[in-house]
């Protein structure tokens, strides 16, 4: 199902035009000016009940091995893992994503004990794929190498980013849906920056959507053979 946008435009629209509320459903997304606006103009965002029960009566996901890869279906809901070597920067990249708003879900590692990374980047991109979290962010040495893993996902555009323009692109023209960082390539404030500019990035569409859809036809090629 297509997910729905509310942008802070429209909360602004809202305002001007006396509106106290806007209906929302677990398929809307508001973007985090969006969030800020609500909380500043005091706008209620009001449930669409019917197709809350619609949705209720599909959730069926769950996962083989674990509970702890379970999550409610959200609009700011982000997956975040690790392997040993991330797991201290997934610790801070935690607290600055409820900074700026986000829920998150932490499927590990929860330690700094040797593992293995592609576990955990499967587990953040399958979630990712499933459209049980927004977006995916996935901790490593050097990000290269969980990217490596979520991109053999289908339906997952993962991106191993080192700058804010590389953030901005990658979301902009690939539509990316995952977010790999190295913690042993980039420093903590680099990071934050990047992750802001990932999630606070729109895709935009036109000649790029054409390029996505491309993208997607060579996904769907070879996962028929």
């Amino acid at each position: 199902m297509a997910k729905k946008v509310i942008t802070e435009r429209d909360i602004l629209e809202a305002v001007k035009s006396g509106k106290k509320s806007i209906t929302a459903d677990a398929h809307t997304l508001l973007t985090p000016a969006a969030q800020d606006a609500v909380r500043t103009y005091q706008i209620k965002i009001s449930e669409n009940v019917e197709q809350k029960k619609e949705d209720k009566s599909k959730e069926t996901a769950s996962y083989q091995n674990t509970s702890i890869f379970k999550s409610p279906v959200g609009n700011n809901l982000i997956v975040i893992g690790s392997d040993h070597g991330g797991f201290k920067t997934k610790e801070l990249i935690k607290k600055y994503l409820a900074e700026l708003g986000y829920r998150t879900l932490d499927i590990g590692t929860n330690s700094e004990e040797a593992c293995d990374y592609p576990d955990y980047a499967y587990a953040v991109a399958r979630i990712v794929a499933k459209g049980e979290a927004w977006r995916g962010i996935m901790i490593e040495a050097t990000g290269v190498a969980s990217a490596i893993v979520c991109n053999k996902i289908p339906g997952i555009r993962a991106t191993a980013c080192y700058n804010e323009f590389v953030a901005q692109s990658s979301r902009e023209h690939n539509d990316a849906n995952v977010l790999t960082l190295g913690a042993k390539a980039l420093g903590e404030a680099t990071m934050k920056s990047i992750i802001k500019v990932f999630l606070e990035t729109w895709f935009g569409g036109g000649r790029h959507k054409k390029r996505v859809d491309k993208i997607i036809d060579i996904e769907n090629k070879f996962s028929k053979q």
